[in-house]
């Protein structure tokens, strides 16, 4: 899967909240400005073009609904970034977000436990 624009990820951030909604519906829960209405309907036909969302027709009107989840999303964009970025090592990239978020023992804690209840 292909990593969304930073527009097609928050009107996608909106939509998985919502579950389906009309384009006016999306654009309610924009925060001021909100943007145009055709701006939001030619980003989710975008988004249709590339399998992410999908539609039911209601005569002149589409009432549009997520293809994929929000995890299988992250888990798609989780592993470019470690490809990318991490030479896909995981280890490197959870050593790099220990070292730039400066987590605390407990919060390490939490992740040991975490990676012990997965094996």
């Amino acid at each position: 899967m292909k990593k969304l624009t930073r527009k097609e990820e928050e009107l996608m951030k909106i939509l998985w909240k919502l579950e389906k909604a009309f384009v006016k519906d999306i654009i309610e829960k924009y925060p001021k400005p909100k943007p145009h209405y055709n701006t939001i309907s030619s980003l989710v036909r975008l988004l249709q073009e590339k399998g992410i969302v999908g539609y039911k027709q209601y005569g002149n009107t589409y009432e549009y609904f997520p293809l994929i989840s929000k995890e299988e999303y992250r888990k798609s964009f989780m592993k470019q970034i470690v490809s990318d970025y991490f030479d896909n090592s995981y280890k490197s990239a959870v050593a790099f977000f220990v070292k730039e978020k400066g987590l605390s023992p407990e919060e390490l804690e939490e992740l040991i436990k975490i990676i012990k209840d997965e094996k």
